[in-house]
């Protein structure tokens, strides 16, 4: 098992649970005047799902020891940053520019998806 994607998944996850909280709570007052409540919780969907598919990648590691599997890990890491990320800080700052990177990181978590049907479909 790639014990680092399995550390990393356990890391946004946790993250992942405590910002959807706090964006449920105590930050959503804030995010209702900025009409940013969807925005927040797509940020933290998004992230979940990035915890979830390391963790999986993380435990397919072993049975499809290949290079894809691994670079497949490191896309949907990009990505997760990436997209939440910028959704976050859009949510946080309020500065919408931040909207034209969200694409970056989608983009990454395809090329993750991609490289993880290759990489099993490879071994």
């Amino acid at each position: 098992m790639n014990k680092l994607f399995l550390q990393i998944a356990a890391i946004l996850g946790g993250l992942g649970v405590a910002l959807g909280a706090f964006g449920a709570h105590a930050f959503k007052p804030a995010l209702e005047a900025m009409g940013r409540v969807e925005t927040f919780e797509t940020a933290a969907r998004y992230q979940m799902y990035g915890a979830f598919v390391l963790l999986i990648i993380g435990i397919l590691s072993e049975k499809f020891p290949n290079k894809l599997i691994s670079v497949s890990g490191y896309a949907f890491l990009i990505g997760t940053i990436i997209f939440s990320g910028s959704l976050y800080t859009i949510c946080l700052t309020g500065i919408t520019v931040f909207g034209a990177v969200a694409p970056i990181g989608g983009t990454a978590l395809i090329v993750g998806w991609v490289c993880l049907l290759l990489g099993i479909k490879g071994k």
